[in-house]
């Protein structure tokens, strides 16, 4: 009998994870990072509710961090199966887990030096450069649409999801004592407006269906509407003197970004001169976009032509801003600027600069364009109830006018969701909705149970089999 349990993103959106138990083989779908608050966090340093050394192979939706960050822990904790990726996610994993990894050793630093000084514990990091650096090892690509068996009697193909450069819907065919099943994994499912990857993959057949919900309980503004207050808002920021200070994630929304200030800017619409990725992940990010403009869509005819030329060929005045003393600089900029910086929840990195510099102007704008998990700085901006916020251990005032502009998102909202698992024929899969806040849950499942089709909600640790 085949099992499935739920371990991560389940009543949240971050911490992906899920055991496949066959009766003779373990399948882990995703091992991501919990983010957000303290609390939620704290999970990430425990250990594994399963035996890392019996997983034989690890199925990996797409590379952001809360689909795969815990993975070099799992190889820390005994894993050495091997991790099926797209062709796309392959370098896109080394990126994102090295620049963890690095963050991670810099904060234990950190925190340990002032432990130290308070005669406290001092803190291990979640795991080291040799982890991530074994992890890669175990890397196996697959091309979007092949079919490929892992283990006996298990297939697995990934589909484009729209959402990420490389990211997948996940495909598993299982066969256990000579019954075939079939799970249907979601991942993160892409906005269909997304300027540059193609729609996510309609599949019609499958026994089991996980579906995302971060956007359950909304649908995002009509594009063209979004669109127009990013160039109202460029113009009022321009009229002002202030600077327009843009969180964003560094695979996946930056790029999206570069493309519509690119178009803004070929209808007119950019007054600014000066625009700053700053962002070294970010840029490295963005050449691995420029080396795989072919699985691109090509929407727009202008922009494929000119994308092989790179990013500063298709955005005037774009610079990439590199080290640490760049950074700083930029910083320095009063006015008449766009910077956008990572992290795109503003829980880290050099964005937390930024707002720390900007926040209090009167003149700033805070543009926020993708999903803001509970707990995070980014959060509290957008709910906009606290009038004060410490950043870096000064408290600054909230005085920047703050925008979010939700149909800029890289994930599905509801109307969508519900759209694309509507292809799904009759008998209609078992449906177990992940990946989103209990409101954003509860809300999208209701609009299935109105449907006929019953909608589960699963717990933390709680199995099902089929």
């Amino acid at each position: 009998m085949t099992s499935l349990t739920f371990f991560g993103a389940t009543g949240q959106v971050t911490g992906s994870c899920y055991l496949l138990e066959t009766s003779t083989h373990r399948i882990l779908l995703e091992c991501g990072l919990f983010q957000g608050t303290k609390e939620t966090e704290k999970q990430n340093e425990a250990d594994f509710p399963f035996d890392p050394a019996r997983i034989d192979a690890v199925v990996l939706s797409h590379a952001h961090l809360d689909h795969c960050g815990r993975l070099p822990k799992l190889v820390k904790d005994g894993f050495k199966g091997t991790v099926f990726l797209t062709e796309a996610s392959f370098p896109l994993l080394e990126l994102m887990l090295n620049d963890a990894v690095h963050l991670q050793l810099r904060d234990t630093e950190w925190e340990n030096k002032r432990r130290e000084r308070a005669g406290k514990k001092l803190l291990e990091p979640l795991y080291e450069l040799e982890d991530v650096e074994a992890l890669l090892k175990l890397r196996k690509p697959i091309a979007y649409s092949e079919e490929k068996e892992i283990l006996a009697g298990i297939t697995v193909s990934f589909h484009e999801a729209g959402h990420i450069l490389g990211s997948s819907i996940v495909r598993l065919r299982i066969k256990d004592h000579d019954e075939v099943k079939t799970l249907v994994f979601s991942g993160d499912l892409g906005n269909p407006n997304s300027p540059l990857l193609r729609d996510p993959t309609v599949l019609t057949e499958a026994d089991v269906l996980l579906l995302e919900s971060t956007y359950g309980d909304r649908d995002h503004k009509p594009l063209e509407n979004t669109l127009d207050e990013l160039r109202e808002t460029l113009a009022e920021a321009a009229e002002s003197g202030g600077n327009v200070i843009i969180p964003a994630f560094a695979v996946g929304r930056t790029q999206d970004l570069i493309y519509w200030l690119g178009k803004i800017q070929r209808q007119g619409g950019v007054p600014q001169q000066q625009i700053y990725l700053d962002s070294p992940m970010a840029i490295n990010a963005s050449e691995i976009y420029a080396d795989n403009t072919h699985l691109f869509n090509i929407d727009d005819p202008e922009f494929t032509k000119i994308a092989p030329q790179g990013w500063q060929a298709w955005l005037n005045g774009l610079v990439y801003s590199q080290t640490p003393e760049e950074s700083m600089a930029v910083n320095r900029i009063a006015g008449g600027a766009i910077i956008i910086a990572g992290s795109g929840m503003c829980n880290g990195g050099r964005i937390r600069h930024h707002l720390k510099y900007n926040l209090w102007r009167h003149n700033a704008h805070i543009i926020i364009p993708g999903f803001q998990a509970e707990g995070t700085l980014g959060r509290t901006i957008v709910d906009g109830k606290k009038k004060y916020l410490k950043i870096l251990g000064s408290e600054i005032n909230v005085a920047a006018k703050i925008h979010t502009l939700g149909a800029l998102s890289a994930h599905a909202d509801q109307s969508q969701l519900l759209k694309w698992a509507s292809h799904f024929k009759e008998p209609k899969p078992r449906l177990y909705l992940i990946h989103g806040e209990k409101s954003a849950t509860l809300s999208l499942q209701t609009c299935f149970n109105r449907t006929g089709w019953n909608a589960n909600i699963p717990k933390v640790g709680e199995k099902i089999t089929f």
